[in-house]
């Protein structure tokens, strides 16, 4: 999952739908990021810290997503790392729902 991830970074995108649900793993345990369909790329050079803001009223996963991304709705690798936490506490966890019985307002 790391390698995938750090593929897409390296390649100026980010994911911003990190989950264990998007993760195709094989018979051999090979692990493949997969479901695209939030994923951007990034703007800004790569000297800097390349970002992408989404325009309100978009859908985020809140449950996955950093808490910076969830309040100013800029995304960069850095909140791709975060949603990465969140998939190895789901993994470690044996697929259990982040944070619980908490309502996305309380999250």
């Amino acid at each position: 999952i790391a390698a995938g991830m750090r593929y897409l970074a390296e390649a100026g995108f980010v994911h911003r739908d990190l989950a264990a649900r998007n993760i195709l793993v094989d018979a051999h345990l090979v692990c493949k990021v997969s479901d695209f369909g939030l994923s951007r790329a990034l703007d800004g050079d790569r000297d800097s810290d390349p970002t992408y803001t989404s325009s309100l009223g978009g859908k985020i996963p809140i449950r996955w997503t950093a808490p910076e991304a969830i309040a100013f709705r800029t995304f960069t690798s850095a909140s791709d790392a975060w949603s990465y936490g969140i998939v190895m506490w789901e993994v470690l966890s044996f697929g259990e729902r982040p944070y619980w019985d908490m309502s996305n307002q309380d999250v």
